[in-house]
C-alpha cells in the first residue's frame, strides 16, 4: 500500500487551508512584460506598472521555495495567434487605449503571442519541466488545455499568485472554484492597477465560508514548505 500524502496546513483566511505537494500546482497568472513593464500593454491602457511589479520579489521567493519543494509550477500568459483569429473584435477595440491588442509598441505587437512583450518577465521565467499555458482570454481555462494538465498530474488544489487580482486571478480562481479546485491565492504575491480592487477581490474571494477560496499571506505558505 502506498503511504498517505503529507496534509501541510496553512493559516489562512477564512479558515485554514491544507493541501498535500503531491496534488497541489503552484498557478502564476501573467507575469507578463507586457503588463509589468513600462511600454506594455497595462501602462497603453493609463495604469501605473509599478504597482504591479512591487510584487515580483515575493512571487520569486514564493516560486523558489515552490520548486525546492518539488511541487507542480504551471505559468500562464494572456494573449493572442498574430492573425488575432483568437481576439474577439470586441475585446480589441474596447476603450480608448493608446495602443490596441496587435498594434506595434515598444516590446513588439501588444499581447501577441512571440512578442517580445508577451514574454513572461526575465525574473519569473520558466524552467525547464514548468508548464506553460497560452490563454486567450482572462481565465486560465477558457480556450486553454489547463483542465487536462492538471488532471494528467492528479492536481486537486491551486496555489495562486499572479495580475491583476481582479480580472485574470479572480476569474481563474472562479473557474477552478467551479470545476471543484481548492484554492488559496497568495495576498501579498497579487496586485491590481487599482488597490481598492485588490482588497474588494480578496473579500469576495474568502467570503462565505471561502466561496470561491482561501486567501493568506506568503509568510504563512513558506512557513509550511519543506526546505
Amino acid at each position: 500500500m502506498s503511504a498517505e500524502p503529507v496534509l501541510l496546513t496553512v493559516p489562512a483566511q477564512p479558515f485554514e487551508y491544507r493541501f498535500s505537494l503531491a496534488h497541489t500546482a503552484l498557478v502564476i497568472i501573467d507575469m507578463q512584460r507586457d503588463f509589468i513593464e513600462p511600454g506594455g500593454f497595462g501602462e497603453t491602457l493609463g495604469n501605473d506598472v509599478s504597482l504591479l511589479a512591487a510584487i515580483v520579489p515575493t512571487v520569486q521567493r514564493v516560486l523558489a521555495a515552490w520548486r525546492a519543494s518539488g511541487g507542480c509550477v504551471i505559468h500562464t500568459r494572456e494573449g493572442h495567434a498574430p492573425d488575432l483569429s483568437d481576439c474577439p473584435p470586441a475585446k480589441r477595440l474596447r476603450g480608448e487605449p493608446k495602443l490596441r491588442i496587435g498594434d506595434e509598441g515598444p516590446m513588439g505587437r501588444i499581447l501577441i503571442q512571440g512578442e517580445p512583450g508577451h514574454a513572461i518577465i526575465p525574473e519569473l521565467a520558466p524552467t525547464d519541466g514548468e508548464v506553460v499555458i497560452d490563454k486567450p482570454g482572462k481565465g486560465a481555462f477558457y480556450g486553454t488545455g489547463l483542465g487536462e494538465v492538471l488532471e494528467a498530474r492528479g492536481i486537486t488544489h491551486l496555489i495562486v499568485m499572479g495580475v491583476t487580482t481582479e480580472v485574470c486571478v479572480q476569474t481563474t480562481l472562479r473557474e477552478a472554484n467551479d470545476r471543484g479546485y481548492d484554492c488559496l491565492l497568495v495576498e501579498d504575491g497579487t496586485e491590481s492597477y487599482f488597490p481598492a480592487f485588490k482588497e474588494a477581490a480578496l473579500a469576495m474571494i474568502r467570503a462565505q465560508g471561502a466561496i470561491v477560496g482561501w486567501t493568506a499571506p506568503s509568510a504563512s505558505l513558506l512557513a509550511v514548505l519543506p526546505t
